[in-house]
């Protein structure tokens, strides 16, 4: 966290917050001559740097000093979104013993439960929805709290969601899926979980690509596998395309020969009459690939 200095009172009563020294805090506050809610040029608190901190001491004597619990910043961001952004549940929970509110978004519409769980703090999580956070929150591009921790690969999190009533196939506003962004980004112990909780395997993103085919496209072998438990298309997609041929462009043997195993067709072409061997000169993927097309797909 930056803030802009502004009198030299109040910056001390910032490098106090932010540095847990308690007792120049309290000899600041106690003065009369720093305003407990005083802000930086950015609207920063001394509470939400405290917080943001985890300086437990530092948030409880702002709080009793009559610190604003649910200050915004210019940001929107509130002292219970920058400790539930850096996991400190001790302060999370000391603020919601003071009437900290969970409905507080940033003007990107992130909420402290978004915010945790994009970090991959659990046990923060669990504090926020013991508390009323709202498990369908979403950023202003639609991406939800199930979302976020399953583009970070926060499994136990994703777990957690989804024990508490995630919606497993809601999409962002490109059509991208929590399963989509996990299999893109090569988590496949979330791609297992969502997979086993439902997840819709052949939902497509409104650019017409599906998980397999983002997974084969960047190499992600272990997720193609969890994948293909599950039976997902192996045909020609809305984009025109099929996973082989993403395989194939990936330049990974390793990938391609997992798809062939599965039974993709190579001489399935695409939308521009392409084979998948036509995307590489790879001697040892048209090795891979040649048998099969003599033998028609197999």
């Amino acid at each position: 966290m930056s803030f802009k200095k502004e009198t030299p009172l109040a910056n001390a009563a910032f490098w106090a917050a932010r540095k847990g020294n308690l007792a120049l805090l309290q000899l600041l506050l106690n003065s009369g001559r720093v305003d407990v809610d005083c802000k930086d040029n950015y609207g920063t608190s001394a509470l939400m740097v405290a917080s943001y901190s985890g300086h437990y001491d530092c948030v409880r004597e702002l709080i009793m000093q009559g610190a604003d619990i649910n200050l915004q910043r210019e940001t929107g961001s509130t002292a219970l979104f920058f400790a539930a952004q850096q996991g400190h549940d001790d302060i999370i929970k000391l603020l919601f013993e003071f009437g900290a509110s969970t409905e507080f978004q940033t003007t990107e519409g992130g909420t402290a439960l978004c915010a945790a769980c994009q970090s991959g703090h659990s046990k923060v999580v669990e504090t926020l929805l013991k508390n009323g956070a709202n498990i369908h929150d979403q950023l202003s591009d639609g991406a939800t709290p199930l979302f976020l921790a399953s583009q970070e690969g926060h499994v136990t999190i994703v777990r957690q969601l989804l024990s508490s009533g995630a919606k497993v196939n809601q999409p962002r506003e490109d059509g991208t899926t929590p399963l989509w962004i996990a299999a893109q980004m090569g988590h496949s112990e979330v791609v297992k979980v969502l997979l086993l909780r439902g997840a819709d395997r052949d939902a497509e993103r409104n650019d017409g690509s599906t998980a397999l085919f983002k997974a084969a496209h960047n190499g992600h072998c272990n997720v193609m596998e969890e994948l293909l438990k599950f039976s997902p298309s192996l045909g020609l997609l809305k984009n025109g395309s099929t996973a082989l041929h993403a395989a194939v462009m990936s330049g990974d043997p390793k990938t391609v020969m997992v798809l062939l195993k599965a039974n993709a067709d190579p001489t399935l072409r695409n939308k521009n009459n392409e084979l998948p061997g036509d995307f590489t000169k790879n001697d040892r993927i048209l090795r891979i690939l040649r048998p099969q097309i003599l033998n028609g797909g197999s």
